[in-house]
């Protein structure tokens, strides 16, 4: 009983000590937020060493002269969040964040498509953005709350075939969030070949470890001064 006890208290002991500022993507897609709230957004990221900012791209810019020479990096979205933007709008969208200082870009892909099984037009949204973003860091999200488990694999697969770097569960937006056992399906579908990131609804550390055990290689969140503990 005492060595149970003492493989709990160490367990315990390793997650409170898992460090996951470099694992989170520092989070402001609200319609409503302005510059001050990015530069606050951007000044948080650099005291605590996130990985990076994921915002709207029309703030890209901005970001990229708040965040010179820090090492954090900028994420924007595309398409998003309902994914249902043309395929050359998303390319072009890509093209103009990276252009603007990104370095990573979350898009979402056609669900439309996907629901109504043009497997290919998805691939091929994908496939666009990829080519657009040659060296950037490419997530897909695919709003697994709006998905059955079997489109959840198929969506997985589709942007891995299409080069993705990333899949994401969610924007936050649509459906459920994160989920232990949609990163978990994730990870079991790219293996190592991509990296997982769970975003929607991440409040807690508890929360965010537990996603990080199911394969979460990312965090996507707003309350990333609580998950480091640095809140208040």
């Amino acid at each position: 009983m005492r060595e149970q006890t003492g493989g709990a208290e160490n367990l315990g002991a390793r997650e409170s000590a898992i460090d996951l500022a470099p694992l989170i993507d520092h989070t402001l897609l609200r319609p409503d937020a302005g510059e001050n709230d990015v530069r606050k957004l951007c000044a948080e990221a650099r005291t605590h060493h996130l990985h990076s900012v994921c915002i709207n791209p029309v703030y890209v810019a901005l970001a990229a002269r708040e965040l010179a020479g820090t090492g954090v990096a900028i994420s924007a979205v595309v398409g998003f969040p309902l994914g249902a933007s043309l395929g050359a709008i998303k390319a072009a969208e890509a093209q103009a964040a990276l252009a603007d200082g990104a370095r990573e870009l979350d898009m979402v892909l056609d669900l439309g498509a996907l629901k109504d099984g043009y497997f290919g037009q998805v691939s091929a949204d994908i496939a666009r953005v990829r080519r657009a973003a040659e060296g950037a860091v490419l997530k897909v999200i695919l709003e697994t709350g709006l998905l059955t488990e079997g489109e959840k694999t198929l969506a997985a697969e589709l942007a891995l075939g299409a080069g993705a770097d990333f899949v994401k569960t969610s924007t936050g937006f649509l459906g459920t969030g994160a989920t232990v056992a949609d990163v978990a399906l994730l990870r079991r579908v790219v293996g190592s070949d991509a990296g997982v990131k769970a975003s929607g609804g991440i409040r807690t550390r508890d929360q965010a470890l537990a996603l990080v055990a199911a394969g979460a290689s990312r965090l996507g969140t707003s309350a990333s001064l609580t998950l480091i503990g640095a809140a208040g």
